[in-house]
């Protein structure tokens, strides 16, 4: 199997629940993503292992150092794949499919599929089946969805006052740039709240460290990019804050989908 996600955030959480379900078989797996030496997960692959978890960009530095071999794949699997058939992914996800043999079952998995992502998968994808589980992840029923109409200026201030009258405990806050996440980050730490930051700039082992503390609740509030907004499953986040409009309305359902999971109630704001 190889199971191909955008992030690799999401490659280390897919891996974690391989982990969990194979624990008392003989399946190996690995996962494979960039910001770490390569030559550990470059002995892995060519040991040979069940299950590959890959971020595109990691998987096709290995593949050019001749270190995987796709002769016995059985099962490809695309994560978020409305994402990963979007621009950013499409031409790598295009040179891997290539390389991979044609007989296997693909599987694209997302809370969203726009039409030109579901017309994409048919034209790639022998008579494909579509499996709809009802969309609450799009209607968010148990999300609590308000939004405040409020000067650029006064972001900031209305932010705080938020967090403070209704007293939030534990969330993440979406900005659209990493220099927004990082003065954000830097102006809510000067008025002491406990915040940490995400975005692609920084060190594989330092979002690892900043994921971790984030999990078992060291610090209060996730300043992230959209490096988050997808696929990532913590338990018990109260509050998403959009404190920048997300691009797209599929953005928008994935970043507030990361509150009220596992049938618990939060707010979206």
């Amino acid at each position: 199997v190889l199971v191909l996600a955008p992030t690799r955030e999401l490659a280390v959480q897919i891996e974690d629940q391989v982990q969990g379900l194979t624990y008392h078989s003989q399946i190996s797996s690995v996962a494979v993503y960039g910001g770490v030496p390569m030559d550990i997960q470059e002995r892995a692959l060519k040991a040979g292992v069940d299950i590959v978890v890959a971020t595109p960009g990691r998987l096709m530095d290995h593949m050019r150092h001749d270190s995987v071999k796709f002769t016995g794949l059985e099962v490809l699997v695309l994560d978020e794949a409305d994402h990963m058939l979007g621009l950013g992914f499409v031409l790598p996800i295009r040179r891997i499919l290539a390389k991979l043999p044609k007989a296997r079952q693909s599987l694209f998995f997302s809370a969203t599929m726009p039409r030109a992502i579901q017309d994409l998968i048919k034209r790639t994808a022998r008579d494909p089946a579509w499996i709809k589980i009802e969309a609450q992840a799009q209607n968010a029923p148990q999300v609590d969805q308000v939004y405040f109409e409020v000067d650029r200026r006064s972001k900031l201030e209305a932010l705080t006052r938020l967090i403070d009258v209704h007293d939030f405990r534990y969330g993440i806050i979406f900005c659209s740039t990493k220099v927004m996440v990082d003065e954000l980050d830097e102006h809510l730490h000067a008025r002491g709240y406990a915040t940490d930051r995400l975005h692609g700039d920084i060190s594989q082992a330092q979002r690892d460290r900043v994921m971790e503390k984030f999990r078992r609740r060291a610090f209060e509030f996730l300043v992230a990019t959209d490096v988050a907004a997808r696929g990532l499953d913590i338990s018990g986040i109260t509050h998403v804050v959009n404190y920048d409009i997300p691009k797209t309305t599929e953005d928008y359902v994935h970043r507030i989908g990361r509150t009220a999971r596992a049938s618990a109630k939060g707010d979206a704001i």
